[in-house]
C-alpha cells in the first residue's frame, strides 16, 4: 500500500498498478473504490464495463497534474498531451481532495 500526497499532505491510500495487466484492468470489476489507483506509463483510460463514474487525473513525468476529467461508465478517453501516468478515483474524490491542474503529487510507501 502506498500513499498519494500533495505538498506533504496525504490525499488518499493508493494502489499502484505496476504491470501491464493491472494497468489494463484498473478499477474494472469493482463496485466502488476508496482511495487512488495509480497507472504508471498510461496516457489514456476507458470506462467500458465500469459500474461507476471515475475522476481521472493525467500527470506528467514528475507526477504534476496536467489535466483532469470525470468519466461516466462506457466511455473512451483520448490520450492527454504531456501525460505519463494516470490517477483514477471514484467520481467526487478529486473535489473532496481539492485536486487541481498544476498540483505536484508524490507517492510514498
Amino acid at each position: 500500500m502506498s500513499w498519494l500526497l500533495r505538498n506533504g499532505d496525504v490525499l488518499a491510500a493508493a494502489e499502484v498498478a505496476g504491470s501491464l495487466g493491472l494497468r489494463a484492468k484498473g478499477l474494472l470489476g469493482r463496485t466502488g473504490y476508496e482511495g487512488a489507483m495509480v497507472l504508471p506509463h498510461t496516457r489514456s483510460v476507458h470506462t467500458l464495463g465500469m459500474a461507476f463514474a471515475i475522476d481521472v487525473a493525467f500527470c506528467d513525468k514528475d507526477l504534476v497534474v496536467v489535466g483532469m476529467t470525470t468519466m461516466r461508465p462506457w466511455r473512451i478517453g483520448l490520450p492527454r498531451r504531456g501525460g505519463r501516468s494516470v490517477i483514477e478515483a471514484e467520481a467526487g474524490a478529486f473535489e473532496r481532495w481539492g485536486l487541481r491542474v498544476g498540483d505536484p503529487l508524490e507517492l510514498r510507501g
